[in-house]
Formats: structure tokens, sequence, C-alpha cells
């Protein structure tokens, strides 16, 4: 199995609503695409202070490495991940990605 997190730095602009409707968007893909065990996200919630800046997190767990590789290049993948690389404070330069292999 394989755990693809997603630590992002949304823009102050961005409010709860939008950062709802980008991440239901990937929730979505579960239906569309095979191989999608688990889809979480939410605000870092943590009292430790260690985010590095990161308020924010998107856990996919995916069945196999195929399932990750094709959610990557999927066309509504595709389209979300742009939404969410205009939503980050600094765009693709803030946005941390770390795959597991679980």
């Amino acid at each position: 199995m394989i755990l693809h997190t997603v630590l992002i730095r949304f823009k102050t602009s961005i409010d709860k609503a939008q950062k709802k409707e980008i991440f239901e968007a990937i929730v979505a893909l579960k239906q569309k695409l095979s191989g999608i065990v688990d889809v979480k996200y939410g605000p870092n919630v943590s009292p430790e202070g260690l985010g590095g800046g990161f308020a924010d997190a998107l856990v996919v767990t995916f069945d196999t490495v195929e399932a990750r590789d094709a959610y990557l290049v999927h066309p509504d993948h595709v389209v979300v991940g742009e939404k969410i690389v205009a939503s980050a404070e600094g765009g693709l330069a803030v946005l941390l990605e770390f795959d597991l292999d679980i």
C-alpha cells in the first residue's frame, strides 16, 4: 500500500469552504479510480508546534503503486492539483509531498 501525503500552506485568502471544495474533489476521485483505499484531509491539530508552517494536509491511501501512478496522471487529479498549487502560498515551492510504502 502507498500512503500519499501532501502538506499545504494555503494562502490566507483561501477560506474553509474553498479548502473543503478542493479536498472533496480528491475524495470524489475514489469513485472514478480503482485502487484508492481511503482519503483523509484536514488542518494540523498537533500541539507540538513542529508543523513547519504547514497548516493543512491531504492523505490518500492506495492499494498499489500502479493505482497511485494512475491517480497522478488522471485528468481530474491534474485539475485539482493545479487548484492546490494556485491556492498555496508560494505555489508549488511550498507544497510538501511524501509517499510511504506501508
